[in-house]
């Protein structure tokens, strides 16, 4: 993960923060229209007025470039969330996105992860610049959860909080042909993740 986040870093300091963001916005686009298989470094560089030298030598590749846009749209950071509960922690992470913003970020996530399974420069990127950040501060919030005594540390449910989280996401869509939305994860966290980790819901 060191040498890939390195690089980009050097990289991705040779423009400015703006011009990176409107690069950002133009992939998810052509992202959203054509799908992860069919978008080229070419199409990236014609919609976004850019040569393919520059954007390989930012970004290394589609995959990292892909990535990195998918990031920039994460709606801020798990460690600005410390409410002082673990239900008011988990209300918080899924209250960051609105539903329409939800459904879509939703749809371009599941759209990756069939591409996963052809494209194996794509899993590393998506692992280590998008998972492994991601779950490291998801622990983070699960071990404060411990620290305040809420959730008894060997209870064998914790090994399972982000399964039963990224469960509630792919499987609405998948058993019922509907996108998560905020109701939808917030009757799931009282229903299935605190009564799993014998935290109380009645408040």
């Amino acid at each position: 993960m060191g040498v890939m986040t390195g690089v980009a870093t050097t990289r991705r300091s040779r423009i400015t923060p703006e011009r990176e963001a409107e690069l950002y916005t133009a992939v998810l686009d052509l992202l959203r229209e054509v799908g992860y298989d069919a978008l080229t470094m070419d199409a990236v560089a014609a919609r976004t007025r850019s040569s393919k030298a520059t954007l390989y030598r930012q970004w290394g590749g589609k995959a990292e470039l892909v990535v990195k846009a998918v990031r920039c749209i994460k709606p801020g950071n798990t460690a600005d969330i410390d409410t002082g509960s673990l239900r008011g922690d988990l209300l918080a992470l899924v209250g960051r996105e609105d539903d329409a913003v939800m459904e879509q970020n939703s749809a371009l996530l599941r759209g990756l992860a069939m591409a996963i399974h052809t494209n194996p420069d794509l899993l590393q990127a998506l692992q280590e610049l998008l998972v492994e950040p991601e779950m490291k501060e998801f622990h983070r919030v699960i071990r404060r959860a411990v620290d305040r005594g809420e959730v008894r540390a060997d209870n064998p449910a914790l090994e399972y909080m982000v399964h039963m989280m990224l469960g509630a996401f792919a499987t609405r869509a998948l058993l019922e042909q509907r996108p998560p939305t905020r109701a939808f994860l917030t009757s799931y966290v009282d229903a299935v993740v605190l009564p799993a980790l014998g935290v109380p819901t009645d408040r």
